[in-house]
């Protein structure tokens, strides 16, 4: 993601309270960034998979019993 200017003050920003907090608090806010960076990455890469999935053609059915005997077939039951 390209920074923007208000990506950078609010990063300065956070930078200058780091030395405010307490070791419990740095340890906390870690963990915390962690998890953001985490979900992140899980939103982008489920936002990669929807755009090639859009991209791919639909498979079409005449019945729902063809639909799940595909299914059966691929998972191989």
């Amino acid at each position: 993601m390209p920074k923007t200017a208000n990506t950078i003050n609010e990063a300065e920003y956070i930078k200058e309270m780091l030395p405010v907090l307490s070791e419990t608090a740095l340890r906390e806010l870690r963990t915390f960034t962690d998890y953001l960076a985490d979900r992140e990455r899980r939103r982008k890469a489920l936002v990669e998979r929807v755009l090639k999935a859009e991209k791919e053609k639909p498979i079409r059915f005449k019945a729902v019993k063809d639909a799940m005997k595909a299914i059966r077939d691929e998972a191989g039951i």
